[in-house]
């Protein structure tokens, strides 16, 4: 498997930064794993956005799904598909509510809102806590703790398995969606303190904590907020999990 990172800016972009988002790479099969502000174009850069071969969104906080509103008018409005996207929908796997939610951000007014229905170019799947296929990969979503519905992700190919925790605070799920895995991709949008709000997001000391129980291989740490301090976020998680190492926008890993 190979990762490549659109975007890793925690909560919003950051200055020349996109937001969360990855593509997944095995056997020519691309998988998007979130799609917040800027991945689209980052996307663009590396891919023609029509090879996606499946999109997972984690959540539908802006930060993490809101470029799926260009990818809609590319695919519904495309003068020159290499292929007809009505015949051939993509495949979104995300929480229950997503049709409705996506739809909003999609229409441009409330009178089309009431008359838009992605599924002529999507085919939306509720993320499941068993195991499911997904192109060559199999595919295990697991609830986690945020302020809306949301849920870590692990993802196995070949004998490796990788695990992504998506937006969360710590939670016994997590221990759950990580143990054992060969890469974790955790977010860490901020420094440890006592005053963080429950429930939200981990500190880079949770991540490294979390990582070091759960006996990962390599932890990679994302989400860091414009606002935080990185090299803060990257310490503490080292302090705790030697080598962990803080993802880059562009940046590619090899799993």
């Amino acid at each position: 498997m190979r990762l490549t990172i659109l975007g890793c800016s925690g909560s919003v972009p950051g200055p020349g930064k996109a937001a969360s988002g990855y593509v997944l790479e095995a056997e020519g099969f691309l998988l998007g794993v979130d799609f917040g502000n800027g991945t689209f174009a980052e996307l663009q850069t590396r891919h023609d956005p029509f090879d996606l071969g499946a999109l997972l969104l984690t959540h539908l906080h802006p930060d993490h799904c809101a470029d799926f509103g260009a990818l809609t008018v590319l695919r519904r409005y495309h003068p020159e598909p290499p292929y007809d996207p009505r015949a051939k929908r993509l495949p979104v796997y995300a929480p229950d509510n997503a049709p409705g939610r996506l739809a909003s951000l999609y229409a441009p007014n409330d009178v089309e809102l009431a008359e838009t229905d992605l599924s002529d170019v999507f085919e939306f799947s509720e993320l499941a806590g068993h195991p499911v296929r997904v192109g060559p990969f199999e595919v295990t979503a697991v609830p986690v703790e945020h302020p809306t519905a949301a849920f870590g992700l692990r993802i196995s190919h070949g004998g490796r398995t990788f695990a992504y925790t998506g937006d969360t605070g710590p939670c016994d799920t997590l221990d759950e969606l990580v143990a054992g895995v060969d890469v974790l991709l955790s977010e860490a949008s901020w420094t440890d303190a006592p005053e963080r709000p429950a429930g939200v997001h981990l500190s880079g000391k949770q991540a490294g904590e979390l990582a070091r129980r759960a006996g990962v291989g390599r932890l990679l740490i994302t989400h860091v907020a414009p606002w935080s301090d990185a090299g803060a976020i990257l310490a503490e998680a080292g302090a705790e999990f030697p080598g962990a190492v803080l993802v880059e926008q562009g940046a590619t890993y090899d799993l």
